[in-house]
């Protein structure tokens, strides 16, 4: 019993054992289109821009390379994809207060979740996406695109498994116990 539940125990600990990834920007060395497969995200066909100078509003959270929105972007060139369904944790932002930054959370063309709705300044804040479930899209929400920045963009890559999962994995645990049980009832007969 002790053999398998040691093997069911690895499975809830690979789940478990998600990497959170931390995109600074601060590896970036060139000013211009956020390179397409950069940090596990699908940036190609978005509008983002890397810069490393920075200028009020403008303040990185850390370092001082971020990413911004091309000028004269709409909200669909914002979109960015990850290479594998992830979990978005969220992301700092600075800029204009005029410039509100909602984040759309997408799974399989469907929108699953809304961020809440921040006003940028010059004084970097968190913006978390409220929704700890797998996204493969994210477009970024805003009246004035190009007039906000991101930093330490924050996700969790990989499969993290859905609550059905976990039920699966639940009973699938319980069977197991109820086999394990058996056997020593069964060796006395």
């Amino acid at each position: 019993m002790r053999h398998l539940l040691a093997i069911a125990a690895c499975g809830v600990s690979s789940w478990a054992g998600a990497q959170t990834t931390v995109l600074s920007f601060d590896d970036l060395t060139e000013t211009g289109p956020m390179p397409a497969a950069y940090g596990g995200v699908d940036w190609a066909g978005s509008s983002w821009l890397a810069f490393g100078v920075e200028q009020a509003p403008y303040t990185a959270h850390s370092g001082t390379w971020q990413a911004a929105t091309d000028f004269g972007s709409d909200n669909a060139a914002s979109t960015i994809r990850f290479v594998a369904p992830s979990v978005f944790e969220g992301a700092w932002f600075s800029g204009y207060s005029d410039a509100t930054v909602t984040v759309q959370m997408y799974l399989d063309h469907a929108l699953v979740a809304t961020s809440a709705t921040l006003a940028p300044s010059a004084v970097p804040a968190f913006l978390a996406s409220g929704y700890a479930g797998l996204v493969d899209q994210l477009v970024f929400v805003s009246p004035q695109q190009a007039f906000y920045a991101m930093d330490d963009f924050t996700f969790q890559a990989g499969a993290v498994p859905e609550p059905g999962s976990w039920l699966l994995m639940g009973g699938g645990l319980a069977l197991l116990v109820r086999r394990a049980r058996r056997l020593p009832l069964q060796a006395q007969r």
